[in-house]
């Protein structure tokens, strides 16, 4: 079995990698990031048994997409998060390509992960299997195999099984791509998370309303809130337009109702997530008392990724900071987690004109800030914001060819909160109307600059570093 050799080099990789990671200047000082490696999709967001738990996909052997296991951390309070063993590894036939996305569900006590075994074959094909693990009075996991087959009808691309419970059954909302090349999320139904019924395609492309919407429809997640019932998703192969879905793959949502009887969903048409560069395979799950949360991965599969200077340290990719989400009128709203203001030193205010405010420490900041527009934030000449009075537009430079990109928020914007880190930033609009997440890589101490002769008014606080343990 590959377990053997693979422990052991991870093992090496970490002690080896570790000390170098840590020591860029990019390496988050309070967002969640590898120790080592690859680091893509959240996985099993759970709060079980007076924890949270946040399992990741992890490739600890290098910066590709390869070898794919389950990291594991978990929390008693969403900022100070410890290392857990490694939950997952592909080790056996039906997982031996990769351990890919799924979730985890609390089953009468027991922690069971649900996940993709992935297999490619030498001739280009692949199959996928969703398997089960339980935890083990150790803290790891041990493997029950596989629960569900390829359904039929489907090419391999079947994966990243987001499981609830709802009544008296386990539901599953699963990936997939039909034989015409075509993005679906199938409904499943199980009395005990091994026999299922596959309900049917309840969304896709070519469905409910919507045109073509891409090839693959990977990541779904469901659940209800304020009376609505969403599901978000990334769809793979969405057509972008000329100020929405820029990246080269998005993450969006639909609202609507799921008639669990029928198994048919009723729903409107795409939003954007997260305007930003860098969003994608967001996971949700209930906290303690009761709110829905969300972490993202602040990366996008392909594009630009592997140019990030921080391949040359050994690393790649974080996590998005911990996201509280509530609902308006059938419309997501997303705002960092309360408990992060843990994490805040002295609070700093000015009220005058923009250009007129003193430079501010950007390597971890929080600004909330207010303003009618026209103001521009400039971070370290590396990122630059455009606050305009209909639109925000974000710049910065390709590492590819230098040239500049943009993304998009349209919308007259009034308070922005801003959090930044040493190589990443997120925008929260109208108190979570809209959001923007990015990656940028400045030289350090960066610098935020405002520029403008609008008025604002700013409270601001140094953040603390949060590392896991």
């Amino acid at each position: 079995m590959a377990s053997q050799p693979l422990l052991p080099a991870i093992l090496q990789a970490v002690m080896k990698g570790q000390p170098k990671a840590l020591n860029d200047s990019h390496y988050p000082g309070w967002h969640l990031a590898p120790a080592t490696g690859l680091l893509n999709d959240p996985n099993g967001f759970i709060h079980f048994a007076g924890r949270y738990h946040l399992f990741y996909q992890w490739n600890a052997l290098g910066c590709q997409h390869q070898h794919k296991c389950w990291g594991h951390w978990s929390s008693t309070d969403l900022v100070h998060w410890q290392h857990e063993p490694v939950a997952l590894m592909p080790d056996e036939e039906y997982d031996r390509s990769g351990c890919y996305s799924g979730s985890a569900v609390d089953n009468n006590g027991v922690l069971t992960l649900c996940y993709t075994g992935n297999v490619k074959f030498d001739d280009g094909t692949r199959t996928a299997w969703q398997c089960l693990a339980v935890q083990n009075s150790a803290g790891g996991f041990d493997k029950l195999g596989p629960a569900i087959p390829l359904p039929h009808g489907y090419t391999g691309h079947v994966r990243d099984p987001k499981v609830w419970r709802q009544g008296d059954y386990w539901y599953m909302v699963l990936g997939a791509q039909d034989l015409q090349l075509q993005g679906k999320v199938l409904l499943l139904r199980s009395e005990n998370l091994w026999n299922w019924q596959n309900l049917g395609e309840i969304a896709g492309s070519g469905l409910g309303g919507l045109g073509d919407a891409g090839y693959m429809w990977e990541c779904p997640d469901m659940f209800t809130l304020n009376g609505s019932t969403f599901l978000i998703c990334c769809p793979q192969g969405l057509a972008r337009e000329e100020k929405r879905y820029l990246n080269t793959y998005p993450s969006a949502y639909l609202s609507g109702q799921l008639d669990y009887a029928s198994a048919h969903y009723q729903h409107g048409d795409f939003h954007e997530l997260d305007a930003g560069f860098e969003f994608y395979a967001p996971q949700t799950t209930f906290s303690a008392d009761g709110r829905r949360l969300l972490v993202g991965w602040m990366g996008v599969p392909d594009g630009e990724e592997m140019r990030q200077p921080t391949v040359a340290n050994g690393w790649i990719h974080q996590m998005t900071c911990l996201r509280e989400l509530t609902s308006r009128n059938g419309k997501l709203y997303q705002q960092p987690v309360k408990e992060l203001q843990a994490l805040r030193g002295e609070q700093q205010d000015y009220r005058g004109v923009a250009h007129k405010m003193p430079a501010l420490d950007a390597q971890r900041l929080e600004l909330v800030l207010e303003s009618a527009g026209e103001v521009t934030l400039n971070f370290a000449d590396t990122l630059i914001l455009e606050w305009h009075r209909d639109e925000l537009r974000l710049a910065r430079r390709s590492l590819e060819n230098g040239a500049w990109l943009y993304r998009y928020w349209n919308g007259c914007a009034h308070k922005l909160q801003i959090l930044c880190d040493h190589s990443s930033i997120e925008i929260f609009i109208n108190d979570g109307e809209g959001v923007m997440s990015s990656r940028y890589f400045p030289a350090h101490p960066a610098q935020l600059t405002l520029t403008g002769d609008a008025e604002v008014r700013a409270s601001y606080w140094s953040l603390r570093a949060c590392m896991v343990e």
